[in-house]
């Protein structure tokens, strides 16, 4: 049995120029491109164009129910979101690849934030959503930076300190925001049924405790 038996599975490439072979097509995978692998897909295999500046594949998957087709997204064709402010220090663009009118995924949501200089807040206000899980990757930082990411009801907030592309998960009653010692990009995914970007719950900070 495939890994993509029964599952979708969203790949970005967060390294140097790589590859991506699915059942015998290949999708050149520059920095930032995104790939929609549908399920039923039988053999994925990775690779890079240089072993000294390697692809960096960071991949999420999920349950799906229906068959699709397989999607290669540039990061040029993702729907371009500018968001926040300079004087909030949350002024960041949003790069939806994976999405209904680019993708017709199954339950699969997937792309970038990318924080312009002298910004360190995402996702601010904080928010939920009730009906799909989302998942954290923080990159384009040094090792030595970290971002502060906030989790839990609103009533009971943890801060985790993370290194570099590292994954947390946010499950639907979770708060997700984060807060960076320097700007950032990350790569956001949610599973879920309802794949509407406008399904949040915001919550105010000053109620945050």
């Amino acid at each position: 049995m495939s890994f993509c038996e029964r599952r979708e599975l969203g790949i970005i490439n967060i390294g140097g120029k790589g590859a991506v072979k699915v059942d015998g097509n290949d999708y050149t995978m520059a920095q930032k491109d995104s790939l929609y692998v549908s399920r039923g897909s039988k053999e994925v295999t990775l690779s890079s164009d240089d072993p000294n500046e390697p692809a960096k594949f960071y991949m999420v998957s999920y349950p799906a129910h229906r068959v699709t087709k397989t999607v290669h997204v540039p990061k040029v064709d993702a729907k371009h979101i500018e968001l926040g402010s300079q004087e909030t220090s949350n002024e960041r663009t949003i790069f939806q690849s994976i999405r209904p009118g680019i993708v017709d995924s199954c339950q699969l949501v997937m792309g970038i934030t990318e924080l312009k200089t002298g910004s360190v807040w995402n996702t601010k206000p904080p928010h939920t959503h009730f009906r799909r899980t989302e998942i954290y990757m923080y990159f384009d930082l040094d090792q030595n930076e970290r971002v502060f990411h906030m989790l839990g009801e609103p009533k009971e907030v943890k801060t985790l300190p993370l290194a570099p592309e590292v994954a947390i998960a946010s499950p639907s009653w979770s708060i997700h925001s984060g807060v960076g010692t320097t700007n950032y990009s990350f790569i956001w995914a949610m599973g879920g049924e309802n794949q509407e970007f406008d399904d949040m719950d915001h919550i105010e900070i000053s109620s945050l405790s």
